[in-house]
């Protein structure tokens, strides 16, 4: 990789080195899981972004989802890739933590999730949702699908795509929790029946034919917030330059690796490495470039495929993504009552830090704070009416205790 830091960029990097706006911490400690989606804190801690705004970035591989919280919730960690819902349910005090105010910088990506089916189901026919939900309503037996943590961006992506078909996620399944990385083991070994995971673990169990992937996560929500740059607000209180610098950083990384398609290439070739993915380059690439193949013999170009930038539009953290994930917790009884879902928002998500990095990058630093979706079941979700929408869903766990089961 070359073109480190584009010269497009709108102030010189080394003036927030030598002024009053140098950062206060100069070697960070960035957690990240091993998944495609960390491409953007690979790339700026290795390919030169970030030393010119006088950061040392020290990457820091984490085996799952709930010790990467434990560390950021401790300072071991000063800020990581993480999931949307995991900083949420932090800040909030649920899935078996005590409250901790929690800081959502930008958004790191959107898509590139999967939901995949054993081959053992591929082999009695189960190949479309149709098959699946008679399967599940027909069979005496529950089967089990696994979701990466309790309260994080795959359990909502599964809980949603199986409740739009019918299929009560808390009731008519099993779910359990297991690593990304661990997953292909899991469904080799036979403990589960499916799971919803990030790359490159869906299309390593398709090319070991180990299953198949029968949904995309883009084809619940189309350019659905995913992964987060995440810390605690004490870090941004302590050092709130450090925190303005490291988006930047991070912003012109995101904007390199979708500047051309060599770009993204060599990225995956990076991802690939031992300390990072230690996967397959076949397995990352494809995915990467938008390229599927489903396990089933079809084929496509994904126009919503996994993406890091999008001229900007990725990276805003816009109040409704924040507020989607609280809706859903509410759904699925995570939380009993509903929380003011515009002030916590406002409070986790450092639209304020992430406007003034991209002004500094030269990012369009956009006012708007909602965005407006439509799902796979048709809802549109805006942010308007949060308490109204998580309450307008046939098939949900508000007023049971079903939800015990899922967090253990």
């Amino acid at each position: 990789m070359n073109d480190r830091v584009g010269s497009s960029q709108a102030n010189n990097p080394l003036a927030w080195v030598n002024g009053s706006d140098a950062p206060e911490k100069s070697s960070l400690d960035l957690g990240f899981m091993a998944l495609s989606d960390c491409a953007s804190l690979v790339v700026a801690a290795t390919q030169g972004f970030a030393q010119p705004y006088g950061l040392t970035l020290n990457l820091k591989r984490q085996s799952s989802w709930a010790g990467l919280r434990d560390k950021l919730v401790s300072g071991e960690l000063d800020a990581a890739q993480s999931l949307y819902g995991l900083s949420y349910a932090v800040h909030l005090g649920i899935g078996g933590v005590p409250p901790t105010a929690m800081a959502v910088l930008m958004g790191l990506s959107q898509n590139g999730q999967s939901i995949n089916l054993s081959h053992g189901l591929q082999m009695q026919g189960v190949t479309s949702p149709e098959a699946l939900e008679h399967l599940v309503h027909q069979s005496r037996t529950k089967l089990t699908f696994a979701q990466t943590f309790p309260t994080g961006t795959h359990a909502m992506w599964l809980y949603y795509w199986l409740a739009s078909q019918g299929i009560h996620p808390l009731q008519d399944v099993d779910s359990v929790v297991v690593p990304p990385s661990q997953m292909v083991a899991h469904l080799q070994a036979g403990r589960i029946d499916g799971f919803c995971v990030g790359e490159p673990w869906s299309a390593s169990a398709v090319q070991q034919n180990l299953g198949f992937t029968l949904a995309t996560t883009q084809t619940i929500w189309p350019d659905h917030p995913e992964k987060v740059l995440g810390c605690t607000q004490a870090f941004v209180e302590q050092y709130p330059n450090t925190a303005r610098v490291l988006v930047m950083a991070i912003l012109q990384a995101s904007r390199f690796i979708e500047d051309s398609t060599e770009n993204r290439r060599s990225t995956a070739q990076l991802l690939s490495a031992r300390e990072y993915l230690d996967a397959p380059l076949e397995c990352i690439a494809p995915r990467l470039l938008g390229d599927y193949h489903d396990g089933l013999g079809n084929h496509w170009q994904d126009a919503h495929a996994l993406r890091f930038h999008g001229n900007g539009q990725v990276n805003v953290p816009y109040l409704s993504d924040g507020m989607w994930f609280m809706t859903q917790f509410r759904r699925w009884g995570l939380l009993r009552e509903d929380p003011d879902y515009f002030a916590v928002a406002r409070q986790v998500q450092r639209l304020d830090i992430y406007r003034q990095a991209a002004g500094a990058v030269g990012i369009a630093a956009h006012d708007q704070e909602m965005r407006s979706n439509q799902l796979i079941d048709g809802k549109v979700w805006d942010g308007s009416d949060p308490a109204g929408y998580a309450r307008s869903f046939r098939l949900h766990a508000m007023a049971d205790d079903v939800v015990r089961h899922a967090l253990r």
